[in-house]
C-alpha cells in the first residue's frame, strides 16, 4: 500500500517519499484514511511506529483544504515536553512545505516575546507544551476559538506528569465543534477514561497490543552490583565500539554525575534534563545526533521527542519506577522498523522493578551475565528496602539512592519540582519540591505539573 492509496494527495506523498519513506506503518495505514474522512480517532501505538506522522500528515491535508482564518490557529497539537513539541513542528513543517499553512513551535524555558510576535502575526498550526499555551492565554495574545482539529500526544505522559488540569483548561478554551485526536505509546484504562470525555464515537486504532515494547528491539538483563555499574557501562561501550548511545537515569543528579564520570572515562557526553536550559537541552540534542558525543545521559520526561531513526543503543543504567516507561525509553531505538538494542544495568535493589516490568511484557527478558561483575545479594540496607516493597515503587521518584550527597532527592525524572534541595541520604519517599533541605525525604513537597515545558 502507498500513502497515495490512503488517501493523501500528490504533494503530501510526494513529501513522504522526499522523507525516505515509501510505504506507511500501521499506524499510518489505519489513521491516515479514519483522520482524513473527518472522525475522531484514538490512536495507541508503540514508540517509534510513525505516529506523529499519522497525525500530521492528514491534519495538513484537511486544513489546507479549508478557509484560513487569519491570526488565529486551525490546528492544535499539545505534547508534554519541550523536545517533543520541538520534533512534531519540525514534522510538521518538513511535510507541509509545499503547502501554505503556517505553523509555530511554542514551550516554556525560552522568552515568551518571540513568540507573541509569531503569534500575531498568524499560524495555521500551533505546537506548544500546556504551561506555556496557559501562559499565552492568560496574557491575551492567542486565541483558540477557531480550531478545527485538536491533537493530544504522548497522552500517557501528560497523566503522569499531572497536566490532567491545566488539559481540562485549555479544552473549555475550544470550540464544542471540532475533530479530536488521541494519540499515546502505551495505552491504559486511565487513558480511556480521558479519551470518553474528549472523544466523540471515536475510531480506535491500536496496532499492537497495551504496553509492548516493538520487536525489532533486542532486549537483555545485565546484572551487576550498584557499585559498578559506571565501569561495566564504560565497558560495554568501548569494547562493543558503540557510537551512540543513549543512557536513562531516574534522577536529574545522577543524569549529570554520569556524564562527568563518563567524560573522565574518555567517553565524551552530556546530559539533558528538565533543569538544564533549552538552549543546554538543543546543543546536547544536536550534539548527539551529530555524534559529536557518544552519549546522551537523560531523564524519562527529557528524553521525549528525541527521534533518531538509527539510533542503535539504549541502556537503562536505572530501571524506571513506571514499568510503562520502559516501553518508552528503548521505544527510542528500533525505530521505522529498523534494528535496536536496550540493554539494562540491573542491581539487587531493582529486582522488584524487573519483576513488573516483565508482568507489563507478559515475558521475561533474556540474562547476560558480564566476566567480572555480578549483581550483588543485597547492596546496602536501603536496597534491601527497596526490594522488599517491590511493587510499591511504582509511580513514585527514588531521589539520589543512599549516601547520595546533595541534590540527591527532587523526585528524580518525575517533573513535577525543580530538583533542589539537600535532599539527604536516599529516604522512602523523596521531596517532590523545589526547594528545601529534605533530610531523608519523609515530606513530599508541592506538585508543580508544569515544570517540564515552561
Amino acid at each position: 500500500m502507498t500513502f497515495s492509496e490512503l488517501g493523501l494527495n500528490a504533494t503530501l506523498s510526494e513529501a513522504v517519499a522526499a522523507k525516505g519513506y515509501t510505504a506507511p506503518t500501521p499506524i499510518q495505514a489505519q489513521s491516515i484514511p479514519a483522520i482524513l474522512s473527518g472522525r475522531d480517532l484514538l490512536g495507541g501505538s508503540q514508540t517509534g511506529t510513525g505516529k506523529t506522522a499519522a497525525f500530521t500528515l492528514p491534519m495538513l491535508q484537511r486544513l489546507a483544504a479549508g478557509n484560513s482564518r487569519p491570526r488565529s490557529p486551525r490546528g492544535l497539537v499539545l505534547t508534554p515536553t519541550r523536545e517533543l513539541a520541538a520534533q512534531v513542528g519540525e514534522s510538521v513543517m518538513t511535510y507541509g512545505k509545499g503547502i501554505h499553512l503556517t505553523s509555530a513551535v511554542i514551550f516554556g524555558g525560552v522568552g515568551i516575546h518571540p513568540q507573541i510576535d509569531r503569534l500575531r502575526r498568524g499560524v495555521d498550526i500551533l505546537v506548544a507544551t500546556p504551561g506555556r499555551l496557559l501562559d499565552h492565554v492568560s496574557q491575551g495574545t492567542i486565541d483558540l476559538s477557531q480550531v478545527e482539529i485538536f491533537v493530544l500526544d504522548e497522552a500517557d505522559r501528560m497523566l503522569d506528569m499531572g497536566f490532567i488540569h491545566d488539559i481540562r483548561k485549555i479544552l473549555k478554551l475550544l470550540p464544542a465543534r471540532r475533530q479530536n485526536l488521541l494519540f499515546s505509546a502505551t495505552y491504559s484504562a486511565e487513558i480511556k477514561s480521558l479519551a470518553d470525555g474528549i472523544l466523540h464515537k471515536p475510531v480506535e486504532v491500536e496496532v499492537a497490543r497495551r504496553s509492548s515494547a516493538a520487536e525489532t528491539v533486542t532486549q537483555v538483563i545485565h546484572p551487576v552490583a550498584k557499585a559498578d555499574k559506571r565501569r561495566l557501562l564504560s565497558q560495554l561501550i568501548k569494547k562493543g565500539n558503540w557510537s551512540q548511545v543513549l543512557v536513562f537515569t531516574r534522577t536529574k543528579h545522577g543524569a549529570n554525575r554520569l556524564a562527568e564520570q563518563l567524560g573522565i572515562d574518555g567517553i565524551p557526553a552530556a546530559a539533558i534534563h528538565g533543569n538544564k536550559s533549552q538552549s543546554a537541552r538543543t546543543k546536547a540534542l544536536a550534539d548527539f545526533k551529530a555524534n559529536a558525543i557518544r552519549v546522551l545521559v537523560a531523564t524519562d520526561v527529557a528524553s521525549r521527542g528525541i527521534d533518531i531513526r538509527l539510533l542503535p543503543h539504549v541502556v537503562n543504567y536505572e530501571l524506571p519506577n513506571v514499568p510503562e516507561d520502559y516501553v518508552h525509553r528503548i521505544g527510542r531505538t528500533g525505530r521505522a522498523g529498523e534494528e535496536g538494542c536496550a540493554c539494562s544495568l540491573v542491581s539487587a535493589d531493582e529486582r522488584g522493578l524487573l519483576k513488573d516490568i516483565e508482568k507489563v511484557l507478559k515475558r521475561p527478558i533474556p540474562v547476560e551475565n558480564i566476566e567480572g561483575f555480578q549483581m550483588a545479594e543485597v547492596d546496602g540496607l536501603e536496597d534491601a528496602r527497596n526490594t522488599s516493597r517491590g511493587n510499591q515503587g511504582r509511580g513514585r521518584s527514588q531521589g539520589g539512592g543512599g549516601g547520595g550527597g546533595g541534590g540527591g532527592g527532587g523526585g528524580g525524572n518525575r517533573p513535577r519540582g525543580n530538583g533542589g534541595g539537600g535532599g539527604g541520604g536516599g529516604g522512602n519517599r523523596p521531596s517532590r519540591g523545589g526547594s528545601g533541605t529534605g533530610s531523608g525525604g519523609g515530606n513530599r513537597g508541592s506538585r508543580r505539573p508544569r515544570s517540564a515545558s515552561r
